[in-house]
This record gives structure tokens, C-alpha cells and sequence, in this order.
């Protein structure tokens, strides 16, 4: 279980309440799949995917990163225990969806390039570390049923 000082939790809880669930989830959705183009086969069913413009006007890409960044705030009141928070969770993506865990690391480091973007001057060194400590939990979590 990770550590988190009373500055990184405030930090988090504070910030998170700025966040835009459906364009910062869209946003980093976009970005993975554009950036690292081999996460397209866990979306197969969301059709078109070949080209930037064809993954910012697809609705299903739109949805699902306002979904993945809703769980994601969904564990901000379980910095405690996230791991046990997530546990169904890795447990689908590990048995049912079969996501190589990997892509779990680049998604939450996509997510903090998407808020840095997002945030601008705002978006600290301290913020930034907090989030990448929070990014890197969540995607231990969610590879958890893996090991």
C-alpha cells in the first residue's frame, strides 16, 4: 500500500473537484489512441479508429474516456486503499477484456499530459507528482489480478 502525506491527499481531493470528466476523458482517450496506436484493438467494437479525426468524432471513444476518468475519480476517496477499491475492476480487465496491464501505465501517464494541458501554470510540479503517484496506484490496482 502506497504512502500519501495530508499535502499530496489535499492536493488530489482539491484539484480533482476541477477536473472535466468528459473533455479531460475524452482528451486523454484521444491521445492514447492516437499515441500509442496498438491500444486500438481493446476497441475494436467502437469502429473507425485508423485516424486522428476519425477517434475525435467517434461517440464510443467519447463516452468511455468520460467513464475511464469517473472511476478514476471514483478511487480519490479510497487513496487508502485502491488497490481493494479496484478490485472488480482488474478483475474484468484481467479475465473478460484481457488488457495487457501495460496500457494501464500509459493511459494514466496520458491522463497527466491531458490535465498539465488542461491546467496550464496551474498544474504544478507538486500537482504533477501527486497525480503521477495516483496514475501509478491505479494502474497497480488495476494489474492486480494479474499477479
Amino acid at each position: 500500500m502506497v504512502h500519501w502525506d495530508a499535502t499530496e491527499k489535499q492536493t488530489i481531493t482539491s484539484f480533482w473537484g476541477k477536473v472535466d470528466l468528459a473533455a479531460d476523458g475524452e482528451h486523454s482517450l484521444q491521445r492514447l489512441l492516437y499515441v500509442y496506436p496498438w491500444c486500438r484493438r481493446y476497441f475494436h467494437k467502437f469502429g473507425d479508429l485508423s485516424t486522428i479525426s476519425a477517434i475525435r468524432k467517434n461517440s464510443h471513444v467519447r463516452a468511455h474516456g468520460h467513464k475511464v476518468l469517473s472511476a478514476l475519480g471514483d478511487c480519490v476517496p479510497h487513496l487508502g486503499d485502491i488497490k481493494g477499491h479496484l478490485a472488480q475492476l482488474s478483475k474484468l480487465h484481467c479475465e473478460t477484456l484481457h488488457v495487457d496491464p501495460a496500457n494501464f501505465c500509459l493511459l494514466g501517464n496520458t491522463i497527466v499530459v491531458v490535465l498539465a494541458s488542461h491546467f496550464g501554470a496551474k498544474f504544478t510540479p507538486e500537482v504533477q507528482a501527486a497525480f503521477q503517484k495516483l496514475v501509478a496506484e491505479v494502474a497497480a490496482g488495476l494489474s492486480r489480478k494479474y499477479h
